[in-house]
């Protein structure tokens, strides 16, 4: 390795629970603790829907398990303790998308609810706007694409297979559950957060 330089590689997920101010010479992540997210659990399951056909709704669901949704998308998730009885029903911990050796204050966004819910979930969303959703990683009020939704590996999946994600979210029992609104970068979080990726220095 070029001397002067340094590669951080952040092996799993590191929490932060609560704020730090930046120091000369101090390391951001000595007030963070690593974590290990939970990836593999159980897919809810569906309603039987008149709307749907159930090969839609079972595509949907081998999907949905596929892509690896409720690793975010579930309340405790991201700390390795899933609640079950929250799956897909968004997270009240947070995803930083910039970098803790740059920024206090880090934008966060808090992964949505997505159960039909009418007013915490996606119950009043429209099909094409979930596809949209899936396939661009869109925002719930603008066109501007999530940061840390990977979208740019789901823009290929096909129009009937995103339909069919769709279909499967609209079918699940509703949950009513807020997650935390997220936070602009600049903006100090309230709700906990956690860092993810790999950190280039020049010291």
């Amino acid at each position: 390795m070029e001397k002067g330089s340094r590669l951080i590689l952040a092996i799993g997920i590191t929490a932060l629970l609560s704020g730090c101010q930046s120091q000369s010479g101090y390391n951001p992540l000595d007030d963070f603790e690593q974590i290990d997210p939970a990836s593999i659990f159980a897919t809810p399951e569906p309603i039987p829907s008149s709307t749907y056909t159930t090969e839609q709704i079972q595509r949907g669901k081998y999907l949905v398990g596929l892509l690896g949704c409720g690793a975010c998308h579930t309340d405790g998730a991201l700390l390795g303790t899933p609640n079950s009885s929250l799956l897909l029903a968004g997270s009240s911990v947070g995803i930083a998308y910039t970098s803790p050796f740059v920024d206090d204050d880090p934008g966060v966004v808090y992964p949505a609810n997505l159960t039909p819910d009418l007013e915490t979930g996606l119950g009043s969303w429209t099909m094409e706007r979930l596809v949209t959703m899936i396939r661009v990683g869109t925002t719930e009020h603008s066109a501007s694409s999530v940061p840390v939704m990977p979208w740019p590996a789901y823009a290929g999946i096909e129009y009937d297979d995103a339909l069919s994600m769709a279909a499967y979210l609209k079918s699940l029992a509703p949950i009513r559950h807020d997650v935390p609104n997220n936070v602009d970068e600049g903006d100090t979080a309230i709700a906990p957060y956690v860092h993810f990726g790999v950190y280039w220095s020049r010291e």
